[in-house]
C-alpha cells in the first residue's frame, strides 16, 4: 500500500477536519482492517473510549482482537457490546454479537 486510496485520502481529509466524528473513525478503522489490522485497531479504541455507545464497534473490534488472537480481550468487548446493543434497541446487532460471542467461546457448534 505505497499510495493511499482515494476513499481513504478522503477519509482521512474528513478526520482531520473532525477528529471526533465517530463514523469517520469507523470508516477508517475498516479502511485500514485488511492491510493495516494495527492502525485498525488505534481506531476502534479510539470508537470504544471516546464513543462507547457506537454500536458497529464492537463486532469488527471482537473480530480484529481474535485475529491477533487476544480471545479474553474479544470477550471482553463482545459482552460490552451486547449490553450496549440491547442498551440502544439494536437486536440485529445484539443477535450478530451473540453469535461472535459464542464462536469466540467455542460454543458455535452446528449440527452437520
Amino acid at each position: 500500500m505505497n499510495t493511499p486510496s482515494t476513499r481513504l485520502q478522503q477519509l482521512l481529509a474528513f478526520y482531520a477536519d473532525d477528529p471526533t466524528d465517530a463514523f469517520t473513525i469507523y470508516a477508517l478503522a475498516t479502511e485500514y482492517r485488511a492491510q493495516e489490522p494495527e492502525r485498525a485497531w488505534e481506531y476502534y479504541q479510539k470508537l470504544l473510549t471516546e464513543h462507547p455507545d457506537y454500536v458497529g464497534t464492537y463486532y469488527h473490534a471482537g473480530k480484529l482482537l481474535e485475529q491477533f488472537n487476544k480471545k479474553n480481550e474479544a470477550e471482553k468487548v463482545y459482552r460490552d457490546g451486547l449490553r450496549v446493543a440491547r442498551k440502544a434497541g439494536q437486536q440485529h446487532a445484539a443477535s450478530e454479537l451473540l453469535q461472535a460471542l459464542n464462536s469466540c467461546l467455542g460454543l458455535d457448534y452446528e449440527d452437520d
